[in-house]
């Protein structure tokens, strides 16, 4: 189920709809090479997660434009993110860096918009009493879900900005994991404090993530 939110077009996805598609469909997004919806899915169904891992980030990277950081930067943006909300290990995590297309399909497919965005979040973990029905594995890991940032439109909007494209995608990387962890922005009342703790951390970050 997804729900209308602003130019950032973040999807709260449901974990009904992560278990209606079944394991077949996941597993093809991952071993193709393909842009995938959830690395998470994948992973319950093909029970290959590690639960006394300390914390997993996963990270694909599926464009081929060049230019963008290395994986290992994402994973250290994403863990930075998680510390500051106080979320412990183990959690786990995926970031998938891909093209506008693929962005703009998920775009049309879980909020039914046909244009482009920067990123979409899919949550893993209930976000309302409604959802606590979907019971995740009971190994004490945190499954929080999946950022998908679109690097040609992260691209666009730094220049736009007139700052560095890690800059941009810091903040895209920020929007999503808050989304993740309960963050939203679709509420006036909740706008502020969204708005607000992105500001807080990208600051934080300068010097650091990006220049």
């Amino acid at each position: 189920q997804a729900k209308e939110q602003d130019c950032l077009g973040v999807v709260l996805f449901h974990a009904e709809v992560l278990a209606s598609q079944g394991s077949d469909r996941h597993r093809s997004y991952c071993t193709a090479g393909q842009p995938f919806v959830s690395k998470m899915a994948y992973c319950y169904d093909a029970k290959e997660m590690d639960p006394l891992s300390a914390d997993d980030v996963y990270v694909e990277m599926d464009t081929e434009i060049g230019g963008e950081p290395d994986a290992s930067w994402f994973e250290s943006v994403v863990r930075d993110i998680l510390k500051a909300e106080e979320v412990s290990p183990p959690y786990e995590v995926s970031l998938v860096l891909t093209d506008e297309a693929t962005v703009h399909s998920l775009n049309v497919t879980y909020r039914n918009v046909d244009s482009p965005t920067d990123v979409i979040a899919f949550y893993a973990e209930p976000q309302s009493a409604a959802e606590q029905e979907f019971v995740l594995p009971g190994d004490g890991v945190r499954r929080l879900g999946d950022v998908v940032i679109s690097f040609p439109q992260a691209i666009e909007q730094a220049q736009e900005a007139g700052h560095s494209v890690e800059r941009e995608l810091t903040l895209l990387t920020i929007h999503g994991v808050l989304h993740l962890l309960g963050y939203d922005h679709e509420r006036p009342d909740d706008a502020p404090v969204m708005r607000g703790r992105e500001a807080a951390l990208l600051e934080e970050y300068r010097g650091k993530h990006y220049s």
